[in-house]
């Protein structure tokens, strides 16, 4: 069919070639008289020239038609050969393999390294306050001191008593002494009657009299060594109710039982408190704050590398110029079956008292790896239809488009689990049009190259 149109073109145009060059020659005939009647004896009549006018109009039409067309023609020829045998140009670089500590960034919240809710253990009226909220305090300093009358009166009362079990101990131990020294005679007067009955010089009465009152002596002794012991236990017991109630007396000062700082305080001068209400409100809270428990839950992807000694950075959204180190000090080992996280303590030193507790962190984990893996650009990623895939180029220059796992997203880079191997050359920003086996002019990419190093030594550093 283009073979027709071309041989149609051709024709139109040879046939407005003749008539122009019949033109030409007719013109200079024209100059005389005799070329003028030769002219007018060659024209067709009069009736005849508009048709051939409108033929030699429509033929040179047609003939520039067919050439313009021809011209495209041979224009998409020349385009479709240089698209069949176009090699594109790519940017390429090679995969890396990335045996740095992972980076896991999880959002915690910082918890005082000690915590004490602190109640009374006197019952009695708040005399004296020395500390408010915020003050800062040193174990064993004065907190609040509570006026106790009944508890001194009864301390008093106990160390009376425990006077008198000394004195009645004193008694006792005397009545002893007697009850020997009768003891001693009675056994002297029970040995003499013996003698003397057996003589003859003393009755057989007499003999079992003494006798009998030996007996009664022993017996006596051993009374009042009952009696001693008795006495003892009763100074032992009164002697502990004494310890105790000078002990409840102690806490009539309510000291601090730790360095911190005083973060809630629910008492005042005048107010009653009542001893060993654990259950009610407490005097004050403190919080313990140069080392700082920063807690966080570890999701179970990551929780397999998380043990006591990994490094970590913690960050705090309104103090973006700080960076503060800490190491995870402790775990519960087990994971939350709710939630599949393991419960992970980050210990951060705090001795200028800038971290608070209860603060919102993130924390950053250096995370060991178990095994390194394959890492390449996001650039290179080719989502379609038939999923997720990287351009690796081949020694001979050829594509082959392979699928590949991606472990973790990183933004600017990917992490594989499988697909790729360290040193494989894949395209960067592959074309649409880019087909499996097509060939290309690989150029390696120094600008991807340099985020890739860079990405690796913060990495590192972190």
């Amino acid at each position: 069919m283009r073979a027709d149109s071309e041989a149609h073109a051709f024709d139109a145009h040879e046939a407005a070639e003749r008539a122009h060059r019949h033109a030409v020659e007719i013109d200079p005939l024209r100059q005389d008289g005799a070329g003028e009647r030769l002219a007018h004896a060659d024209l067709p009549p009069p009736r005849k020239r508009p048709f051939l006018v409108a033929a030699l109009a429509l033929g040179s039409a047609l003939g520039l038609g067919g050439w313009h067309h021809w011209q495209a023609y041979q224009a998409s020829l020349v385009t479709q050969a240089e698209t069949a045998d176009f090699v594109p140009t790519v940017r390429t670089l090679s995969a890396t393999e990335d045996g740095q500590p992972m980076t896991l960034t999880l959002p915690g919240q910082t918890e005082a390294f000690d915590h004490a809710d602190i109640f009374a253990r006197a019952t009695g009226y708040i005399a004296e306050r020395r500390v408010d909220i915020g003050s800062r305090v040193k174990k064993g300093d004065l907190l609040v001191r509570i006026a106790a009358p009944d508890l001194d009166q009864q301390a008093r009362q106990a160390e009376a008593q425990l006077g008198q079990f000394q004195a009645q101990l004193a008694v006792a131990r005397a009545d002893v002494e007697q009850a020997k020294a009768n003891v001693t005679l009675a056994n002297a007067t029970d040995a003499r009657t013996s003698t003397l009955a057996g003589q003859g010089w003393a009755s057989k009465q007499n003999a079992d009299q003494t006798r009998a009152g030996m007996l009664t002596a022993t017996a006596a002794l051993t009374a009042a060594n009952a009696k001693v012991k008795v006495a003892e236990a009763n100074i032992t017991a009164q002697q502990a109710k004494v310890d105790r109630l000078r002990t409840l007396a102690t806490f009539e000062n309510v000291v601090a039982p730790f360095d911190g700082v005083v973060t809630a305080r629910m008492v005042d001068v005048g107010d009653l408190v009542h001893a060993d209400s654990g259950s009610g409100t407490p005097l004050f809270s403190v919080d313990s704050t140069d080392v700082l428990r920063v807690t966080v839950q570890v999701p179970q992807s990551a929780a397999v590398g998380i043990h006591d000694g990994v490094q970590a950075r913690v960050r705090v959204a309104q103090m973006p110029d700080h960076v503060f180190d800490g190491t995870v000090s402790r775990s519960s080992v087990a994971l939350r079956s709710s939630v599949r996280t393991l419960d992970t303590e980050v210990d951060v030193k705090n001795p200028d008292g800038v971290l608070r507790p209860g603060l919102y962190v993130a924390v950053t984990f250096a995370v060991p790896r178990t095994h390194p893996r394959v890492t390449v650009p996001s650039e290179a990623l080719i989502f379609d239809a038939t999923g997720t895939r990287v351009a690796v180029v081949q020694p001979d220059d050829t594509v082959q488009l392979r699928p590949i796992t991606i472990a973790r997203d990183l933004g600017t880079r990917l992490e594989l689990r499988a697909g790729l191997a360290s040193g494989e050359t894949v395209v960067l920003n592959p074309p649409a049009t880019l087909q499996d086996g097509a060939r290309v002019v690989p150029k390696g990419d120094s600008a991807a190259r340099a985020p890739a190093a860079k990405l690796s030594e913060q990495a590192s550093a972190e």
